[in-house]
């Protein structure tokens, strides 16, 4: 190459033309990698220090909860969400606030939070479990039709064994005792013993006077 023909002082001039023509851009590049590692690591810090602080408040709502102080959980539940929207930890203080209302004795209280897991949340195993909630919520109001048509919106997943046995509730609920005896036998088959109770749903078909394999004599 023609550089390989330059003398020494050539060759350092060449250098120094280079360095001057182009140092401001290596400068503007150093600059900008640092600033771009520092940007990286003040956020990977600033998101840890969220993420923190997120679960130590989760961590006072479900001790509040523990000790029965329902104003404390509500109360630390809806800073949770005000604070870290679109986390886990809101999803799950969203749903806290939901058995909350449950509990109370004030179904329509619930509506809102289950609903706005159901339609934001980014995990969708919570999701799943927040449109059970709803479904039961529903049929508990008297709205088995609006509970079927929440159950019917998702896919159950692990989850297929209590969606078969809800649907089955809102189906008694109707008085369709056949449809609820073929949900109640799907969710028994389905049955996983992390999430279903396969004693409940023997006895829920017993009372609907069916046994609980179809084929089999009621004893």
């Amino acid at each position: 190459m023609a550089e390989d023909y330059l003398t020494d002082d050539e060759q350092l001039e060449a250098v120094k033309h280079w360095l001057v023509e182009n140092g401001p851009w290596l400068l503007a590049g150093a600059l900008l990698g640092g600033a771009l590692l520092f940007g990286y690591r003040f956020y990977e810090s600033h998101s840890n220090g969220v993420a923190l602080r997120a679960a130590a408040e989760f961590d006072q709502m479900t001790s509040a909860i523990d000790k029965h102080d329902v104003a404390g959980a509500r109360r630390v539940a809806e800073e949770l969400i005000g604070k870290y929207s679109g986390s886990p930890y809101a999803d799950q203080a969203e749903l806290a606030l939901a058995s909350l209302s449950v509990n109370d004795g004030r179904l329509a209280a619930a509506v809102p939070p289950l609903t706005r897991v159901i339609d934001h949340s980014k995990d969708s195993e919570l999701k799943k479990i927040a449109r059970l909630r709803l479904a039961r919520v529903q049929i508990a109001e008297g709205k088995p039709d609006l509970a079927l048509a929440t159950l019917s919106g998702g896919e159950p997943g692990a989850f297929a064994s209590l969606y078969h046995e809800v649907r089955g509730d809102a189906l008694s609920a109707k008085h369709d005792n056949a449809g609820a005896i073929a949900e109640y036998r799907s969710a028994l088959a389905t049955a996983d013993p992390r999430y279903g109770d396969s004693a409940l749903l023997s006895l829920k078909i017993a009372d609907l006077g069916a046994a609980p394999a179809a084929g089999k004599a009621v004893p």
